[in-house]
């Protein structure tokens, strides 16, 4: 057993912030275990109290909205999405055989996996705080300190209001049937299936809806191999593929 809890066979590039490649047994299964779906992480992994979490929908909305962990899971239909989670860095080893790419981690092919998560339709809960008509994205963000940034910061995203509102886009608290471990989002992440996973925030508590994409994401997701500041990074999170969802 590895750190948090993965398999043996888990091939870590770093541990702190932890980023970790499936080891290819576990890509033969159609669901990829929980304990080793690769992790691609910005800072300290965030231990979250269920208890304590709310989720915070503020912005342009007619009514602003507080929800903890309770109400959601009693008031909205519960559904699940299976998708398909690939790092933007899967396979970058191939490419460093032909030209280095410094600072970088040598992610092999085990940088994907796909998984069943659980939770509800991100739709339901932003009708409720009722979108004003200016707004064109929504912005999530996490739990996890990105220390890359000046200053540092919680690490977010954005998506457009459109892709915001489809059926596959969830706020989940479980995958493969087991409520998320810290590592992997707990206690609620949001899932969009078919963009880049970085739009997939982990330990998501704080979303807006705006007329404008969140401009703090910039330094997020660099040029690959550069931080806003100059620095050397790994450039973008983990992205998403195909997708299947029922109620």
């Amino acid at each position: 057993m590895g750190q948090y809890g993965t398999r043996g066979d888990t091939v870590v590039h770093e541990s702190r912030p932890i980023n970790a490649e499936s080891g290819l047994a576990a890509l033969t299964e159609v669901l990829t275990p929980t304990d080793a779906f690769y992790v691609r992480g910005h800072g300290e992994v965030p231990e979250v109290d269920p208890g304590a979490w709310r989720l915070r929908i503020h912005g342009a909305v007619e009514r602003e909205l507080e929800l903890s962990l309770s109400p959601l899971r009693e008031v909205f239909a519960e559904r699940e999405v299976t998708a398909t989670l690939q790092c933007a860095g899967n396979r970058r080893a191939g490419l460093m055989a032909v030209r280095g790419i410094p600072g970088v981690a040598p992610w092999g092919p085990g940088a994907t996996g796909t998984a069943t998560w659980s939770g509800i339709a991100f739709a339901d809960v932003l009708a409720l705080a009722k979108p004003l008509p200016a707004v064109e994205h929504i912005g999530f963000v996490g739990a996890d300190i990105f220390t890359e940034a000046r200053p540092a910061q919680r690490f977010g995203g954005a998506v457009p209001l459109a892709k915001a509102v489809r059926p596959e886009v969830i706020l989940a608290w479980a995958m493969n049937g087991v409520p998320f471990a810290p590592v992997h989002g707990a206690p609620v992440r949001v899932v969009v299936p078919g963009y880049i996973g970085a739009r997939s925030v982990s330990a998501a508590g704080n979303l807006t809806a705006r007329s404008e994409p969140r401009t703090a994401t910039r330094f997020h997701h660099p040029a690959p191999g550069r931080t806003a500041s100059g620095s050397r990074s790994d450039g973008s999170r983990c992205g998403t593929s195909a997708y299947r969802s029922s109620r």
